[in-house]
């Protein structure tokens, strides 16, 4: 399946969608004030060691101290000597690490010892001799294949080891000799610059995110590269023609009247993948919903009434669910752990029908992906490898209204909370009189159905209430002013 790959450049944020037969199908956004921390490297300094917990806090700079743990730690798993942190690791100690997961939420970036850097066709490790192929990469013969291939354009006397990159199956004998070259020029430079560096600062910096996306994404189903900006569509054929020559000649300049994310109705899809209800062209509809620990999917029919039985009908929304599920998740970038609720089935051969054709689609998802059977609830659990923010969580906050419920108190439910709150103030204070500041709906019911209340409290406190409406207060706000 042919794909396109459209990169829209601003000064302020870079955005780029992988789109499928005009469907999009991921969406990454870099934005100038929040670079992606993935992949960088930083003199840190240990600022606390907890060996309950086996983990240590690290100080590089961020906002927030990073979270390692003793697992991620190269001393502490070397197969000859297991250690304990607090054998490895004191407070004060500078140590070098690699940001392997972003700051989420309140959490800090999760980082390793275990240095790595990137090429097209491999990743180079050089504080280890292992010679591994990608997981994606299924056939062990051919695995084995292309580790003997690597072996041999290898010195006998190389430093560190190398993971094989699936786009490395394409690649010539050159092209893997200059991605070795490359990869050991930078960890030249990162020596050099870790020498010198202070602590808790930057050593090294991963590329931005168009260059990320020509190395590691782009492969022989890209049919064209497109992007809206000449500065970076000249850095991008500078880059391609030195690491990734094959695409050169699909590098486009996009120079259309309209917006590249216009013309192909990204800004659309983008705005969908912000909803919470999601509709099916069957006339089904999914609902997510999104919490700290995990996100729920919820399958509903709908308006969808086709086939022979109420039977048929479930089982054809409950599969093209599967498939915008797996689209959704990738373009929401939602990770963790993920509960589907399908619509129940009776037959245990449409069960598994679903839950086949739900692997098939995760199978092209670029993160690690695992996907359980159905529970005896008849619920689907899978994870999705989280190493960034989700979409809503990079470009929404939470509602000031509500924050973050997603409802809103009613009008008249408001106006029972002043009524509480002016009996309290009318037995606190004394006033010549209580005016109430709401939201235009709030005051509207005060002046119409609890018109009759309002009077009554008046006189039971025996003071006159008034009422101004304010058209910016959200409808939960209100204030009582003492005249």
């Amino acid at each position: 399946m042919s794909e396109e790959i459209l990169i829209n450049v601003t000064p302020q944020e870079t955005r780029v969608a992988i789109v499928e037969q005009g469907v999009l199908q991921e969406l990454h956004v870099e934005r100038a004030t929040s670079l992606g921390l993935v992949g960088n490297i930083y003199r840190g300094k240990v600022c606390r060691v907890l060996p309950g917990m086996q983990s240590a806090f690290v100080e590089i700079g961020l906002q927030r101290a990073a979270f390692l743990h003793v697992a991620d730690i190269l001393e502490c798993c070397s197969p000859e000597k297991e250690k304990a942190i607090q054998e490895v690791l004191h407070e004060g100690q500078p140590v070098m690490v690699q940001v392997i997961k972003e700051p989420i939420g309140t959490k800090g970036a999760r980082l390793t010892t275990q240095i790595s850097i990137a090429g097209r066709f491999l990743v180079y490790l050089p504080q280890q001799q292992h010679i591994g192929v990608s997981q994606r990469i299924e056939d062990e013969a051919e695995r084995e294949l292309l580790r003997e291939r690597l072996l041999r354009l290898l010195p006998e006397n190389r430093q560190g080891g190398y993971i094989i990159r699936t786009m490395s199956e394409a690649a010539t004998d050159e092209e893997l000799l200059a991605d070795i070259d490359y990869l050991q020029k930078v960890w030249s430079n990162i020596q050099a610059a870790s020498h010198g560096a202070a602590d808790r600062s930057l050593v090294f910096q991963d590329l931005d995110l168009p260059m990320r996306v020509l190395r590691d994404v782009v492969n022989d189903e890209t049919e064209r590269i497109l992007v809206d900006s000449r500065e970076t569509y000249q850095k991008l054929l500078d880059f391609a023609s030195h690491y990734a020559v094959g695409a050169v000649k699909r590098i486009e300049h996009y120079q259309g009247g309209r917006p590249l994310f216009d013309m192909y109705h990204v800004e659309h899809e983008i705005n969908k993948a912000m909803s919470r209800k999601v509709e099916l062209k069957s006339g089904g509809y999914l609902i997510f919903d999104q919490t700290e620990a995990l996100t729920t999917v919820d399958v509903n029919t709908g308006g969808f009434v086709s086939g022979r039985s109420l039977s048929d009908t479930i089982f054809k929304t409950n599969l093209e669910a599967a498939q915008c599920i797996a689209r959704q998740l990738r373009v929401r970038n939602l990770g963790g752990i993920i509960i589907i609720d399908f619509i129940d089935m009776d037959e245990p051969e449409q069960q598994e029908a679903v839950l086949t054709e739900l692997k098939k689609t995760v199978v092209k998802d670029r993160a690690r992906t695992g996907v359980n059977g159905f529970s005896t609830l008849g619920l689907v659990e899978m994870t999705r490898k989280r190493t960034r923010e989700s979409l809503a969580h990079l470009l929404c906050e939470p509602c000031p209204s509500c924050k973050g419920r997603g409802e809103v108190k009613t009008a008249q439910t408001v106006c029972y909370e002043i009524f509480r709150e002016l009996l309290r103030n009318a037995k606190q204070f004394t006033a010549r009189e209580f005016r109430i500041l709401a939201a235009p709906k709030v005051i509207d019911l005060l002046l119409d159905e609890e018109s009759q209340s309002l009077a009554n409290l008046s006189d039971f406190i025996g003071k006159p209430i008034s009422l101004q409406a304010e058209t910016h207060y959200a409808q939960e706000t209100y204030d009582i002013v003492l005249m």
